[in-house]
């Protein structure tokens, strides 16, 4: 049974050993003149005001992972809405399911005030 994964491991040396190679051939062949100007920070044309380990309000964080949950409902719901109409019941109902769950996260959000901004 191993003998139908050799051609996978195969594929995957070679594509390691190309990957290091073009790595390889990147560092090798690429120019190298480093100066003052292209090693410093930049930060919108300006010289940073303050040190980049400053502590973030957690707040930026729940919002941010808010957004990736509605973006991927968003990604779910545009191919079942393509084929709405071709679609048979079991999949709208699980499509509904889907959806009611959401909607009980976004209601348990909103009332524990994770989209409160103060």
């Amino acid at each position: 049974m191993l003998e139908n994964y050799l051609p996978v491991l195969i594929m995957m040396a070679i594509a390691g050993g190309i990957g290091v190679l073009l790595l390889g051939l990147g560092a090798l062949l690429s120019p190298h003149a480093p100066n003052p100007e292209k090693l410093s920070q930049y930060e919108c044309g300006f010289e940073p005001f303050e040190s980049a380990r400053i502590k973030f309000d957690v707040r930026f964080y729940l919002v941010a992972i808010l957004f990736i949950i509605f973006d991927l409902e968003v990604a779910f719901l545009f191919p079942w809405a393509v084929i709405l109409r071709e679609i048979s019941w079991t999949a709208f109902a699980a499509m509904g399911v889907f959806l009611g769950l959401l909607l009980v996260g976004f209601i348990y959000e909103w009332k524990k005030g994770a989209l409160e901004w103060e």
